[in-house]
Protein backbone atom coordinates (compact mmCIF):
# COMPACT_ATOMS: atom_id res chain seq x y z
CA UNK A 1 0.00 0.00 0.00
CA UNK A 2 1.47 4.01 -1.16
CA UNK A 3 1.84 6.11 1.37
CA UNK A 4 -1.29 7.98 -0.32
CA UNK A 5 -3.34 5.41 0.33
CA UNK A 6 -2.46 4.55 4.08
CA UNK A 7 -3.10 8.03 4.60
CA UNK A 8 -6.74 7.76 3.45
CA UNK A 9 -6.57 5.01 5.34
CA UNK A 10 -5.56 6.49 8.43
CA UNK A 11 -8.19 9.39 7.67
CA UNK A 12 -11.05 6.98 7.89
CA UNK A 13 -10.34 5.63 11.12
CA UNK A 14 -9.80 8.88 12.71
CA UNK A 15 -13.11 9.83 11.29
CA UNK A 16 -14.52 6.75 12.92
CA UNK A 17 -13.62 7.68 16.16
CA UNK A 18 -15.56 11.14 16.62
CA UNK A 19 -13.91 12.54 19.07
CA UNK A 20 -9.92 11.91 20.17
CA UNK A 21 -6.99 12.84 22.61
CA UNK A 22 -3.81 12.52 21.47
CA UNK A 23 -1.03 12.14 23.53
CA UNK A 24 1.30 14.66 22.29
CA UNK A 25 5.14 14.38 22.78
CA UNK A 26 5.89 17.05 19.92
CA UNK A 27 7.66 14.46 18.40
CA UNK A 28 7.70 13.17 14.59
CA UNK A 29 4.74 10.80 15.19
CA UNK A 30 2.53 12.42 17.53
CA UNK A 31 2.90 15.63 15.81
CA UNK A 32 1.85 13.89 12.19
CA UNK A 33 -0.99 11.74 14.14
CA UNK A 34 -2.31 15.59 15.83
CA UNK A 35 -2.06 17.18 12.26
CA UNK A 36 -3.98 14.15 10.50
CA UNK A 37 -6.36 14.02 13.31
CA UNK A 38 -7.44 17.92 13.24
CA UNK A 39 -8.05 17.27 9.67
CA UNK A 40 -10.12 14.36 10.34
CA UNK A 41 -11.95 15.69 13.16
CA UNK A 42 -12.16 19.31 13.33
CA UNK A 43 -12.82 20.45 16.99
CA UNK A 44 -13.27 17.11 18.49
CA UNK A 45 -9.18 16.48 18.54
CA UNK A 46 -7.03 17.50 22.05
CA UNK A 47 -3.74 16.94 22.81
CA UNK A 48 -2.51 16.50 26.02
CA UNK A 49 1.05 16.31 26.99
CA UNK A 50 2.62 14.74 30.00
CA UNK A 51 5.28 16.76 31.64
CA UNK A 52 7.84 14.89 33.71
CA UNK A 53 11.67 15.75 35.30
CA UNK A 54 12.67 13.25 33.21
CA UNK A 55 11.64 14.88 29.95
CA UNK A 56 13.59 17.22 28.82
CA UNK A 57 12.64 21.19 29.29
CA UNK A 58 12.96 22.06 25.06
CA UNK A 59 11.03 19.63 24.08
CA UNK A 60 7.54 20.50 26.41
CA UNK A 61 8.40 24.09 24.76
CA UNK A 62 8.63 22.66 21.01
CA UNK A 63 5.09 20.62 21.64
CA UNK A 64 3.19 23.72 23.19
CA UNK A 65 4.57 25.73 20.09
CA UNK A 66 3.68 22.92 17.35
CA UNK A 67 -0.46 22.45 19.01
CA UNK A 68 -0.55 25.90 18.50
CA UNK A 69 0.33 26.39 15.62
CA UNK A 70 -1.56 23.44 14.31
CA UNK A 71 -5.01 25.45 16.28
CA UNK A 72 -5.39 22.53 18.70
CA UNK A 73 -6.04 22.45 21.83
CA UNK A 74 -3.50 21.29 24.36
CA UNK A 75 -3.25 20.71 28.48
CA UNK A 76 0.17 19.76 29.52
CA UNK A 77 -0.01 17.59 33.05
CA UNK A 78 2.57 17.33 35.31
CA UNK A 79 3.85 14.77 37.39
CA UNK A 80 6.77 14.11 39.71
CA UNK A 81 9.18 11.07 39.15
CA UNK A 82 6.72 7.90 39.70
CA UNK A 83 8.19 6.37 43.18
CA UNK A 84 7.99 2.98 40.71
CA UNK A 85 10.44 4.21 38.77
CA UNK A 86 12.43 5.58 41.39
CA UNK A 87 15.15 3.29 40.66
CA UNK A 88 15.15 2.80 37.24
CA UNK A 89 13.86 -0.74 36.77
CA UNK A 90 14.16 -2.37 33.20
CA UNK A 91 10.44 -2.08 33.39
CA UNK A 92 10.29 1.06 34.01
CA UNK A 93 8.73 2.35 30.61
CA UNK A 94 5.41 -0.28 31.47
CA UNK A 95 4.93 1.57 34.38
CA UNK A 96 5.36 5.15 33.36
CA UNK A 97 3.62 4.42 30.25
CA UNK A 98 0.87 3.50 33.05
CA UNK A 99 0.96 5.93 34.63
CA UNK A 100 1.09 8.49 32.26
CA UNK A 101 -1.90 7.10 30.12
CA UNK A 102 -3.81 6.41 32.69
CA UNK A 103 -3.72 10.45 33.29
CA UNK A 104 -4.85 11.31 29.74
CA UNK A 105 -7.59 9.04 29.70
CA UNK A 106 -9.10 10.58 33.19
CA UNK A 107 -8.93 14.04 31.68
CA UNK A 108 -10.67 12.32 28.01
CA UNK A 109 -13.46 11.34 30.12
CA UNK A 110 -13.85 14.32 31.76
CA UNK A 111 -13.65 16.54 28.94
CA UNK A 112 -16.04 14.09 27.06
CA UNK A 113 -13.68 12.40 24.17
CA UNK A 114 -14.23 9.35 23.33
CA UNK A 115 -10.96 7.82 22.79
CA UNK A 116 -6.88 8.40 23.43
CA UNK A 117 -4.50 7.44 21.19
CA UNK A 118 -0.77 7.74 20.45
CA UNK A 119 1.83 8.00 17.98
CA UNK A 120 2.82 4.38 17.82
CA UNK A 121 3.54 2.84 14.18
CA UNK A 122 4.61 -0.35 12.50
CA UNK A 123 8.28 0.31 12.88
CA UNK A 124 8.23 0.20 16.69
CA UNK A 125 7.29 -3.08 17.31
CA UNK A 126 11.05 -3.90 15.81
CA UNK A 127 12.72 -2.37 18.87
CA UNK A 128 12.33 -3.75 22.81
CA UNK A 129 9.11 -1.41 24.31
CA UNK A 130 7.52 -2.86 27.28
CA UNK A 131 5.38 0.48 27.71
CA UNK A 132 3.91 -1.49 24.26
CA UNK A 133 2.21 -3.56 26.81
CA UNK A 134 0.75 -0.71 28.87
CA UNK A 135 -0.74 1.06 25.79
CA UNK A 136 -2.53 -2.24 25.10
CA UNK A 137 -3.28 -3.39 28.15
CA UNK A 138 -5.49 0.44 28.54
CA UNK A 139 -6.83 0.65 25.12
CA UNK A 140 -4.75 3.25 23.75
CA UNK A 141 -5.28 3.26 20.13
CA UNK A 142 -2.26 3.37 17.90
CA UNK A 143 -3.83 4.16 14.09
CA UNK A 144 -0.81 4.90 12.67
CA UNK A 145 0.11 1.08 13.42
CA UNK A 146 -3.02 0.25 13.21
CA UNK A 147 -2.88 1.76 9.08
CA UNK A 148 0.36 0.51 8.53
CA UNK A 149 2.03 3.34 8.29
CA UNK A 150 6.20 3.19 9.30
CA UNK A 151 8.56 6.13 10.02
CA UNK A 152 9.56 6.49 6.46
CA UNK A 153 5.82 7.13 5.78
CA UNK A 154 5.84 9.91 8.44
CA UNK A 155 8.13 11.83 7.31
CA UNK A 156 7.20 11.89 4.13
CA UNK A 157 3.73 12.64 4.56
CA UNK A 158 4.82 14.94 7.31
CA UNK A 159 7.22 16.67 4.32
CA UNK A 160 4.58 16.94 2.26
CA UNK A 161 2.19 18.60 5.00
CA UNK A 162 4.81 21.10 5.81
CA UNK A 163 5.28 20.02 9.33
CA UNK A 164 8.17 21.21 11.00
CA UNK A 165 8.84 17.46 12.54
CA UNK A 166 9.24 16.27 9.68
CA UNK A 167 13.28 15.69 10.02
CA UNK A 168 13.39 15.82 13.60
CA UNK A 169 15.77 13.31 14.93
CA UNK A 170 13.92 10.71 17.34
CA UNK A 171 14.04 11.33 21.14
CA UNK A 172 13.47 9.39 24.32
CA UNK A 173 13.24 10.16 27.85
CA UNK A 174 16.60 11.06 29.71
CA UNK A 175 15.80 7.88 31.87
CA UNK A 176 17.26 6.00 28.45
CA UNK A 177 20.65 7.37 28.96
CA UNK A 178 20.94 5.87 32.60
CA UNK A 179 21.74 2.25 33.72
CA UNK A 180 18.64 0.13 35.29
CA UNK A 181 19.10 0.38 38.76
CA UNK A 182 20.01 3.71 38.86
CA UNK A 183 18.61 6.15 41.50
CA UNK A 184 16.86 8.78 39.60
CA UNK A 185 18.23 12.42 40.95
CA UNK A 186 17.24 16.11 39.48
CA UNK A 187 20.67 17.01 39.92
CA UNK A 188 21.65 14.19 37.35
CA UNK A 189 18.43 13.98 35.07
CA UNK A 190 19.60 18.18 34.73
CA UNK A 191 23.18 17.21 34.30
CA UNK A 192 22.33 14.77 30.96
CA UNK A 193 20.00 17.62 29.89
CA UNK A 194 22.61 20.43 29.82
CA UNK A 195 24.99 17.94 28.17
CA UNK A 196 22.71 16.85 25.58
CA UNK A 197 22.04 20.43 24.84
CA UNK A 198 25.77 21.23 24.14
CA UNK A 199 26.07 18.28 21.98
CA UNK A 200 22.79 19.52 20.07
CA UNK A 201 24.09 23.39 19.78
CA UNK A 202 27.00 21.86 18.81
CA UNK A 203 25.24 20.38 15.99
CA UNK A 204 24.49 16.71 16.48
CA UNK A 205 20.73 16.88 17.13
CA UNK A 206 20.93 12.84 17.61
CA UNK A 207 22.76 12.37 20.27
CA UNK A 208 22.92 11.16 23.20
CA UNK A 209 25.15 11.11 26.17
CA UNK A 210 24.84 8.13 27.98
CA UNK A 211 25.60 8.44 31.52
CA UNK A 212 27.25 6.02 33.69
CA UNK A 213 28.23 7.40 37.29
CA UNK A 214 30.72 10.35 36.34
CA UNK A 215 31.63 8.86 32.93
CA UNK A 216 29.79 10.33 29.90
CA UNK A 217 28.83 8.21 26.88
CA UNK A 218 28.59 9.74 24.17
CA UNK A 219 26.63 8.54 21.03
CA UNK A 220 26.67 10.47 17.46
CA UNK A 221 25.23 8.47 14.73
CA UNK A 222 28.29 6.89 12.92
CA UNK A 223 28.83 8.60 10.14
CA UNK A 224 29.30 11.40 12.15
CA UNK A 225 32.31 10.32 14.39
CA UNK A 226 34.95 11.85 12.54
CA UNK A 227 33.19 15.40 12.14
CA UNK A 228 31.77 14.96 15.64
CA UNK A 229 35.88 14.45 17.06
CA UNK A 230 36.64 17.60 15.10
CA UNK A 231 33.74 19.85 16.82
CA UNK A 232 34.37 18.46 19.79
CA UNK A 233 37.82 19.46 19.53
CA UNK A 234 37.04 22.77 18.27
CA UNK A 235 34.75 23.90 20.91
CA UNK A 236 36.91 22.58 23.89
CA UNK A 237 33.40 20.37 24.37
CA UNK A 238 34.89 17.95 26.45
CA UNK A 239 35.91 21.24 28.91
CA UNK A 240 32.40 22.10 28.95
CA UNK A 241 31.07 18.67 29.73
CA UNK A 242 33.49 18.21 33.01
CA UNK A 243 32.01 21.12 34.25
CA UNK A 244 28.80 19.86 34.58
CA UNK A 245 30.36 16.93 36.56
CA UNK A 246 31.38 14.10 34.38
CA UNK A 247 35.23 12.91 35.81
CA UNK A 248 35.39 10.98 32.03
CA UNK A 249 34.19 11.81 28.60
CA UNK A 250 33.96 9.25 26.04
CA UNK A 251 32.57 8.56 22.42
CA UNK A 252 31.45 5.02 21.80
CA UNK A 253 32.97 4.11 18.74
CA UNK A 254 30.06 2.12 17.52
CA UNK A 255 27.81 5.19 16.94
CA UNK A 256 23.89 5.78 18.29
CA UNK A 257 22.07 3.23 18.52
CA UNK A 258 18.41 3.09 19.72
CA UNK A 259 17.86 1.61 23.33
CA UNK A 260 21.74 0.99 23.48
CA UNK A 261 20.96 -0.07 27.13
CA UNK A 262 18.94 -2.79 26.37
CA UNK A 263 22.24 -3.94 24.66
CA UNK A 264 23.15 -7.23 27.36
CA UNK A 265 26.61 -6.48 26.77
CA UNK A 266 26.72 -3.18 27.83
CA UNK A 267 27.65 -3.54 31.63
CA UNK A 268 24.83 -1.83 33.46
Amino acid sequence: MDQNSKYTSLQEELKKMGSLVVAFSGGVDSTFLLAAAREALGDEVKAVTVSTPYVAGWEEKEAVQIARDLKVPHQVIRHPVFEEIRDNPPQRCYLCKKHIFTSIFEEAEKQGFRYVADGTNVDDYKDIRPGIRALRELGVKSPLADCGINKQDIRECSRQMGLPTWDKPAYACLLSRLPFHTTIRQELLDRIEQAELLVRDAGFPAARVRTHQEIARIEVPPDQLESFLKKASEIHLTRQLKKLGYKYVTLDMEGYRMGSFNDPEIKQ
